[in-house]
């Protein structure tokens, strides 16, 4: 059984993610379905490949937060993993709001 690399746990959470990469000048519109302290899981056709640096926007009902974030790995036609970089303490206080309420189920 393969062991747990997570520093944290991550949850079932769904929300809204647009994703900004600088060198291409690419936009794309994406879903978040896991979250966690250190980074996301966003649903996507073609994610950006694995090391690319993006500025990533979550929203979630009427908070957003916003931070860059690096692409960890991706699997075409389903999505990639991010670890979240650089995010300011406004932002941090709303996404543990949310894994708060995503732990409660």
């Amino acid at each position: 059984m393969e062991r747990e690399r997570r520093r944290t746990p991550r949850y079932v959470f769904f929300a809204s993610a647009e994703l900004y990469e600088e060198n291409s000048d690419s936009r794309v519109v994406s879903r978040v379905s896991e979250l966690s302290l250190h980074g996301c899981y966003l649903d996507m056709m073609n994610p950006f490949p694995a090391n690319t640096i993006i500025l990533l926007k979550i929203t979630a009902g009427e908070l957003t937060i916003e931070c860059k974030a690096q692409v960890v790995y991706s699997t075409l036609n389903v999505g990639s993993g991010v670890v979240f970089l650089d995010m300011e303490p406004k932002h941090e206080y709303i996404l543990k709001r949310w894994l708060e309420e995503a732990e409660k189920g």
